[in-house]
């Protein structure tokens, strides 16, 4: 008897809109084109190719939906290539994530592993600049909050402390996945209103580590920087746990 086969499921097939999209992105990366450079006009993409002007238009729709192109009219106008920001691409890929009830012990075993690597890094490499941010930013979660909108922000606050790291990291990569992560972390500590009630030991744990941090930070330890963050993610995966479960525990009583 020969051996049972499996049957693929058969790939979705492109619209045909869908499909020139998909080409004019492969142009512009075999033209080597940059953000701003002005793309081929209506008349020349309908003789590259081949396709309807109503196909041509509702490909430049798609790619404008997805932000990597920007059109302009008037005098000078045109569609133009565009540069995806950090925001819109965290955005885009969060809507993924929407319904996939994601936990804090998923963010923070992505924390865990990633964000150790990048402060090691950074370590001796940050601007003064960044260095006073970041310094300045701590100041906002300092001392225990008098309300609970007031405990709301300090959490977002203390959270915007990684993800301003994270944009300083030369891995692109690395630092848009902690950025992204941290996102997302942000939304579910605010949806799901997980500052309540205060804890106070994880304001002042979280505190305690970012000050330390930026010691390492500003004396190039990378060692001492990998280990503090180490631990700063251990001991907020805990603390952070407990308040989930607080969470769901009022949530079950309502």
């Amino acid at each position: 008897m020969p051996p049972a086969t499996t049957r693929s499921k058969p790939e979705a097939k492109l619209s045909r809109p869908a499909a020139v999209a998909e080409a004019i992105k492969d142009m512009v990366v075999e033209r080597a084109m940059k953000p701003g450079d002005r793309l081929p006009s209506e008349p020349e993409m309908i003789e590259t190719f081949g396709m309807a002007k109503g196909t041509i238009r509702e490909a430049m729709r798609i790619l404008e939906a997805q932000g990597l192109i920007r059109t302009r009219t008037g005098p000078g106008g045109g569609s133009f290539v565009h540069a995806v920001s950090t925001e819109r691409a965290t955005a885009l890929l969060g809507n993924y994530f929407y319904f996939q009830d994601l936990t804090i012990g998923d963010a923070y075993q992505m924390r865990r592993a990633l964000e150790p690597e990048l402060v090691a890094a950074l370590a001796g490499r940050l601007s003064e600049e960044a260095l006073a941010e970041l310094e300045a930013l701590t100041e906002d979660y300092a001392s225990p909050a008098a309300t609970p909108e007031e405990e709301r922000a300090q959490h977002v606050a203390s959270l915007k402390f990684h993800a301003l790291l994270a944009a300083q990291g030369e891995n692109r990569l690395l630092s848009f996945v902690i950025e992204f992560t941290v996102k997302l972390l942000t939304d579910i500590t605010v949806s799901r209103q997980l500052y309540a009630p205060a804890n106070p030991e994880l304001r002042l744990r979280g505190h305690d580590f970012h000050r330390r941090l930026l010691v390492a930070l500003r004396e190039g330890d990378a060692g001492a920087a990998r280990a503090i963050m180490k631990s700063h993610m251990e001991t907020a995966w805990a603390l952070m746990g407990d308040q989930e479960a607080r969470a769901l525990s009022r949530f079950m009583e309502e």
